[in-house]
C-alpha cells in the first residue's frame, strides 16, 4: 500500500475528528491535544512506515512545520484580542513577557548548566525555548473569537503574552547561538547581540507589523468606502497577510513572529468590524487546526520512536520543577502589585503552556549552530512539552470554569 495514501488517510481522518472532538471532550475536561499525541504514539508503534518523526534527525522539517503553524496562529491571536492597546490595558502581558519570562529563562538555563551538566550555550537554548507561552496549544485558556465582549484578565493576559513573548524569547535564542559559535568571551558577541539581535530585530519586527497592519486595514476597510476599490470579505486574506508580513519582516532581519502578531492587533485596533474580523480569525483557526493535528501526531510519534531515550531522572525532575514550580512562581512574582483577583493571578501564572513554539526555537537554534548534547536537549524539551500537554490539558477547563463562576463585574475592570 502506498505510504503517500496512508499519510493522506491518517491526516484526513484526524483533521476530520478535530471538527467534533473539542465539543465532545468538554464534558471530560481535558484537551484534544492529549488525544492526538496519544494517537500519534499509537500509530508510530505500528509497522505503517510513516514519515520519520524525530525532530533531531529531521530538523529542517520540524523547523518549517512549527514555523508555519506558529505564524498562522499569531495572526489569529492578534485579530481576536478585543482590548485596546494602551500601556495601562497591557500592563500585565508586559510584565509576563519581561520579568516572568526572564526569570523562567534564567532558572531553566541555570538548572541545565549547574545541575544537568549541559554546556552554557545548550542550557541557555533550552531556557529560551521553554520560556515562551505557546500561542498554538493554549486555546483552552485564551480569549475566544472576535466579539464586543469584555475580556477577563486571565484569558486576555495569557493570549497577549502568547502573542508578545517572542520578543524576549528570540533574542535569547540568538544569545545561545552566539555562545555556541564564539564561546563565553563577551567581546566576541555582546555588542552585536545588544544592538542587533535584541534592539534592532525587535524594533524592525514591531515597525513592520504596525506599518503593514495600517496598510492592510486601509485596503480592507477605508479605501473601499472612499473610492471604487473593490471590497472583500474573504477569510483567506488573513493567511495571505501572514505570509506577506512574515516574509517582509524576515527580509529586513526583524522578528517575523512579532510582526505578524502586531499586524493582526493593528488591524483589529484600527477597524473594529467584528463580523469581518471573525471571518479572518475563523479562517486562520481552521488552517491552524489542520497543521496542529499534523504536529501533534508527529510529536506523539517522536515519543514512540525514542525522543525521550536520553532523558535522565534528573532531567525529568528539572522538567517537572520548571512546569509546576518555576513558571507559577515567576508568574506570581511578575504580577506582584497588580490589582487582579488572586485566583486569576494563579491561573495566569500556572498556565504557561509549552508546545509548538518551543519546537521551533530548538530546531532554529540547532540549525544555526552546533550545540553539545542535542539529544539531551530534545529529551528534556520533549518531556516538558509532554508534561505541559497532559497537566495543562487536564486542568485548563476546570480552572477556567472555576474563575468564571466566581468572577464579579468589577473583576473585569482594568485597574
Amino acid at each position: 500500500m502506498s505510504l503517500y495514501l496512508i499519510v493522506f488517510v491518517v491526516i484526513g481522518a484526524s483533521a476530520l475528528a478535530m471538527a467534533w472532538l473539542p465539543k465532545w471532550l468538554e464534558r471530560f475536561s481535558f484537551s484534544y491535544s492529549i488525544v492526538f499525541v496519544a494517537l500519534g504514539y499509537l500509530l508510530y508503534m505500528l509497522p505503517l512506515g510513516l514519515p520519520e518523526p524525530d525532530p533531531l534527525r529531521e530538523n529542517e522539517a520540524a523547523l518549517r512545520l512549527s514555523e508555519i503553524c506558529v505564524i498562522i496562529t499569531l495572526m489569529g491571536t492578534g485579530i481576536k484580542i478585543n482590548r485596546r492597546f494602551t500601556l495601562k490595558n497591557w500592563a500585565v502581558p508586559f510584565r509576563l513577557v519581561s520579568w516572568t519570562m526572564l526569570l523562567c529563562i534564567a532558572a531553566m538555563a541555570f538548572m541545565g548548566w549547574w545541575w544537568l551538566g549541559l554546556s552554557l550555550a545548550s542550557a541557555l537554548l533550552l531556557g529560551a525555548a521553554m520560556a515562551p507561552t505557546d500561542p498554538v496549544l493554549a486555546a483552552d485558556v485564551q480569549v475566544g473569537p472576535p466579539s464586543d465582549e469584555v475580556e477577563d484578565h486571565a484569558r486576555f493576559s495569557l493570549t497577549a503574552e502568547a502573542g508578545l513573548n517572542d520578543g524576549m524569547a528570540f533574542p535569547f535564542t540568538w544569545l545561545a547561538i552566539a555562545l555556541a559559535i564564539h564561546g563565553v568571551e563577551p567581546t566576541e558577541w555582546l555588542g552585536r547581540w545588544l544592538a542587533y539581535d535584541l534592539l534592532y530585530r525587535i524594533v524592525a519586527g514591531v515597525a513592520m507589523g504596525y506599518l503593514m497592519g495600517r496598510l492592510l486595514a486601509y485596503l480592507l476597510f477605508r479605501l473601499p468606502k472612499q473610492t471604487r476599490f473593490p471590497e472583500t470579505h474573504d477569510g483567506f486574506v488573513a493567511i495571505a497577510a501572514t505570509l506577506l508580513v512574515y516574509g517582509l519582516s524576515e527580509m529586513i532581519h526583524g522578528y517575523g513572529f512579532i510582526a505578524v502578531f502586531i499586524t493582526g492587533l493593528t488591524i483589529k485596533n484600527i477597524e473594529r468590524d467584528y463580523e469581518y474580523h471573525r471571518e479572518l480569525h475563523d479562517f486562520t483557526d481552521q488552517i491552524e487546526r489542520i497543521l496542529l493535528v499534523v504536529v501533534l501526531l508527529l510529536f506523539g510519534g517522536s515519543v514512540a520512536r525514542g525522543l525521550l531515550d536520553s532523558l535522565t531522572w534528573q532531567g525529568a525532575v528539572a522538567g517537572g520543577i520548571f512546569v509546576l514550580v518555576i513558571r507559577p512562581v515567576a508568574g506570581m512574582l511578575g504580577l506582584w502589585g497588580t490589582k487582579i483577583p488572586l485566583r486569576e493571578k494563579w491561573v495566569i501564572s500556572f498556565f504557561g503552556i509549552r508546545g509548538i513554539g518551543s519546537i521551533f526555537y530548538l530546531s532554529f537554534g540547532l540549525q544555526e549552530a552546533k550545540f553539545a548534547e542535542p539529544d539531551q536537549i530534545w529529551s528534556i524539551a520533549g518531556f516538558i512539552i509532554l508534561l505541559s500537554v497532559l497537566v495543562h490539558g487536564i486542568l485548563a477547563t476546570p480552572a477556567m470554569n472555576y474563575i468564571d463562576k466566581r468572577r464579579t463585574p468589577s473583576d473585569l475592570k482594568v485597574k
